[in-house]
């Protein structure tokens, strides 16, 4: 969207509660300098933890895993553990580097932008994180540098002309440290530290692990330029069937800069058109697949979701009277079973609201207007309390100590609406909301018009593209809350300390939020937000597919995990991959995968494209669901919705079985999803 647009920033005045986020509590003025702390702030961030409680525990920024301690910062390249439930990557302090007596003790966050974040001792050093560098940059500023290891080093070379240092560990690493001015560091055996003579350094040191042989000419030749600052953009064109995403590096020093792109990288960039080059013989091993060079300031990626199936309906349509009639008939079922929705909890709300406006938009493809309006009046009475503040119970109300729309009862519980007023799953909740929101704008203009501010008040809060600031302005959302441009993802987890760093369990209701906004921009004609909408939904589900979905054929996780037969991930972290559910162990895999199906919508079709994985997925969960007595049938509706893609009659017979269906879903729901998969619907 366009940095001139602000209408996202709205907060919108029903939301404008005065309200203190006792859950979430005051952003910690030691972690951050009062530059980086200006409000809104990020809240779901791949370094979060630097800025969360005392700022101590590691964050991964490929390929080294990063952790801020007692004036000092520690690298590590992790070691990977893994078994057949989970694959842990494990931090070391292999180097700890800091600076004799600083000016401040404490590590702090004192730049962050889309893709790096700054850490500053004082005024003594600076460490500029950058996702996919094979180096770490500090800068010093008359500070003598200090570097310690966790491991016994062994030996210490240096250069004729003093610019760069080759350090062996015990543990077999060899790691080099370049500066940008000759710099004499020598080792001190008894202390096992290395220190530089003389008065204070003044300049760059770049440390990079050396990971194979090879690697260390590359590493020679590009070691003088690095990043100081990024941005992300995306750019869509309405009628272009693809978006594309460039990120963009601000760079200091000399030559060209060298980074490290992962798989799904590899796959989506345009090379010519950023007049980036590969370097394959670069490579570094990383959780999220094998980490290869790149060199160039500018990378370009397209997204391999067409734009085209984000729609309000099924692509196919129902081309068989039959069907629809049968439909129909479910239809009419749902829409009089319909009963005012009682909860408080915004999560399940918004699956509920958004399971009825579902079947306001089936009433639409078959040609049921009287329906149709039935279920507009229907969400009409139960989504405007919510927005004109009238609701019992719950409200939606602005945070201003972090920036951002929360409930009532998650402000004042951290573990209310699961964790809602720490910034946790906004994505999953508001999504559902603006879902069901942008269906009643769609069919009730007067209605839309009139909460139009409200909505888009919801878009911003988790899907905000616009910068922090524009122009004399300030924002009330923080730029992309939950989407990572650099994995091409979320991360649901919000200002909660992990070990393993961000998380997210379920990867299709990310996407639905994304899709959700997109049908809001064509609700009203907003041509920016349903092409932006639309482009983060297509690299969310490239996002999914690349490292949630785990095909016979891939060869991205380790062979005790895979052996396991696992074909879905269930919580996906930073620094692990784990098979258990936050509700739910790794047995059960009906379960596991409907987690990464819910809601099924048009966009389910862009998520699971390929039926031959379809199929897989469908026979693995399926092997011993029907001899567990705790698989319900709620969780079966979603294996049967995938088997719909490759064998739609067997689906219908199973549908037909079922009893009951999951909170957001619904027989009309499954029964469209079927009839719309039909290749030859006379089949069914």
């Amino acid at each position: 969207m366009g940095e001139e647009d602000d209408s996202l920033f709205t907060v919108a005045k029903q939301f404008k509660r005065s309200v203190q986020n006792v859950a979430a509590g005051e952003p910690s003025s030691g972690l951050w300098t009062s530059r980086a702390r200006q409000r809104p702030l990020p809240t779901n961030k791949f370094w979060q933890n630097f800025v969360l409680n005392r700022g101590s525990s590691p964050e991964y920024i490929h390929p080294y895993t990063i952790q801020a301690g007692n004036s000092s910062i520690a690298i590590g390249y992790p070691k990977r553990q893994a078994s057949p439930t989970l694959i842990a990557q494990i931090h070391a302090n292999d180097l700890l580097v800091s600076a004799r007596s600083p000016s401040s003790p404490i590590i702090q966050v004192s730049h962050h932008d889309d893709l790096t974040v700054t850490l500053s001792l004082g005024q003594a050093m600076r460490a500029h994180l950058l996702r996919g560098s094979p180096y770490v940059s500090f800068v010093f500023s008359d500070a003598t540098p200090l570097i310690a290891s966790a491991h016994a080093i062994a030996n210490l070379s240096r250069s004729a002309d003093s610019t760069k240092h080759t350090l062996f560990l015990a543990n077999g690493q060899r790691w080099v440290v370049y500066s940008s001015a000759p710099i004499h560091l020598q080792l001190d055996r008894s202390a096992q530290q290395l220190s530089a003579s003389g008065d204070g350094y003044s300049g760059v040191l770049r440390i990079a692990l050396v990971a194979t042989p090879s690697a260390e000419p590359l590493l020679d030749r590009y070691s003088g330029c690095y990043a100081v600052a990024s941005w992300v953009s995306i750019d869509t064109v309405s009628s272009a069937p693809r978006a594309s995403m460039a990120f963009t590096y601000k760079t200091q020093g000399r030559g060209d800069l060298l980074l490290l792109a992962l798989p799904l990288h590899r796959a989506a960039m345009d090379y010519a058109t950023a007049g980036a080059r590969p370097l394959p013989q670069l490579r570094y091993a990383s959780i999220d697949g094998e980490l290869q060079g790149v060199v160039g300031s500018l990378w370009k990626l397209d997204s391999s979701a067409p734009m085209a199936a984000i729609a309000w309906h099924s692509v196919a349509g129902i081309r068989e009277p039959t069907a629809a009639g049968r439909l129909g008939a479910a239809l009419a079922r749902d829409v009089a079973a319909l009963r005012p929705i009682n909860t408080s909890s915004t999560y399940f709300f918004g699956k509920a609201v958004a399971r009825a406006a579902r079947l306001a938009l089936i009433a639409e493809e078959i040609g049921a207007p009287d329906q149709a309006a039935a279920v507009a009046a229907f969400l009409d009475s139960n989504l405007s309390p919510w927005f004109d503040g009238s609701n019992a119970g719950n409200a939606i109300v602005y945070d201003g100590q972090w920036g951002g729309l929360v409930s009532q009862a998650g402000a004042f519980d951290s573990g209310a609406d699961f964790g809602l007023g720490v910034y946790n799953d906004h994505h999953y909740h508001w999504g559902y909301f603006v879902y069901a929101g942008a269906v009643l704008a769609k069919l009730d203009r007067g209605w839309g018009e009139r909460y139009r501010t409200n909505l888009y008040s919801l878009v911003g809060d988790y899907m905000s593209p616009a910068p922090p600031r524009s122009g004399s302005s300030r924002a009330n959302f923080p730029r992309f809350r939950h989407f990572d441009p650099w994995v091409m993802h979320s991360w649901a987890g919000g200002l909660t300390e992990f070990a393993d760093g961000r998380n997210q369990e379920s990867s299709s209701e990310a996407v639905n939020a994304y899709y959700a906004a997109a049908l809001l921009g064509r609700a009203y004609g907003d041509e920016d937000l349903a092409n932006t909408g639309s482009a983060i939904a297509g690299f969310e589900a490239l996002g999914a597919k690349s490292l949630w979905h785990i095909r016979r054929d891939s060869d991205l996780y380790e062979p005790e995990f895979f052996v396991a037969r696992n074909r879905m991930i269930g919580v996906l972290w930073a620094n692990k991959r784990d098979t258990a559910l936050w509700f739910g162990p790794p047995e059960w895999l009906e379960v596991r995968l409907g987690i990464q199906v819910l809601p099924v919508t048009p966009v389910t079709e862009v998520l699971f494209s390929d039926t031959g994985f379809a199929r897989e997925v469908v026979e693995w969960a399926s092997a011993d669901m029907d001899s567990r007595p705790e698989a319900s049938d709620g969780w079966k509706g979603f294996v049967f919705a995938l088997q719909a893609s490759y064998d739609p009659a067997t689906a219908l017979h199973h549908a037909r079985q079922l009893k009951e269906f999951d909170d957001g879903n619904s027989a009309s729901n499954l029964l469209w999803w079927i009839h719309t998969r039909a290749a030859n619907p006379e089949r069914l």
